[in-house]
């Protein structure tokens, strides 16, 4: 008799608390369709595993030029930050705009090196004429839109546009004075000016067993108006904000 009165009270009988749900998609621990439990706490409201909305992205990789405007500069690194938001959400495909902040860096030849093989517009000769080593900076608006083979991973496409402004590093006076007249007297605007910006390219994203966080790669290929051609590659981190979570209790 006194264990017919404790069996209520074991831990057997003690219902679960779920979270109620912010929008988003479940699995199993192993990786699977939810079973038929896990079906019944997704309808009435349990923990998103993957999040997605409005996000903070950090990448870092390298970049590089092509033409003749990569024959006289290396291949450098670049540093992305970037805030965005995905406005289309399912199960199998997503879209996404992202405002993105980007910095170059790329070693070059010194001035009389470009001097000697010969100083043209861009496009127009051997090679441009620049102050030698590169700092970029890029302010692009891009739209996404990601398709997913299985649940965590996702392949996309980016598309977008924006300016690239690249300071001139030599001091002013030096660059009129010494710089230019090897150049024959020209300043082709590469530096201190701003250049309409046009990039592209895959991006590839795994939604981890983190919340909000996710990683990936990004990879484009852009063009600067009237200053060069290239492409860059790298690797991301990205945390995407979810609401605010309350817990709740259900009875089976």
């Amino acid at each position: 008799m006194l264990l017919s009165l404790l069996l209520p009270l074991s831990p057997l009988t003690i219902t679960p608390a779920f979270a109620q749900d912010d929008g988003g998609y479940l699995e199993d621990e192993e990786g699977g369709q939810p079973t038929s439990r896990r079906r019944s706490a997704m309808n009435e409201g349990t923990v998103r595993e993957i999040q997605r909305g409005v996000f903070g992205k950090a990448n870092i990789g390298g970049l590089g030029y092509v033409g003749t405007f990569g024959a006289v500069t290396n291949a450098g690194i670049q540093v992305n930050l970037a805030v965005g938001q995905d406005f289309v959400d399912q199960e199998k495909l997503s879209m996404s705009w992202e405002l993105m902040l980007s910095q170059g860096i790329n070693g070059g030849a010194d001035f009389y090196t470009q001097a000697s093989a010969g100083c043209a517009p861009l496009g127009q000769g051997p090679a441009p004429c620049t102050q030698g080593d590169l700092r970029t900076y890029t302010i692009a608006a891009l739209y996404e839109v990601s398709f997913y083979p299985v649940r965590r991973f996702g392949i996309g496409l980016r598309l977008g546009g924006g300016v690239l402004y690249s300071p001139l590093l030599v001091e002013r006076t030096a660059w009129e004075t010494e710089v230019i007249p090897e150049y024959g007297g020209n300043d082709f605007g590469y530096h201190n000016a701003i250049h309409p910006a046009v990039l592209g390219g895959p991006t590839f994203e795994y939604y981890t067993k983190l919340a909000h966080f996710s990683v990936g790669a990004d990879a484009n290929f852009f063009f600067n108006v009237n200053h060069g051609m290239g492409w860059d590659a790298s690797g991301f981190l990205k945390y995407t904000f979810g609401k605010k979570q309350k817990k709740q209790t259900r009875e089976d």
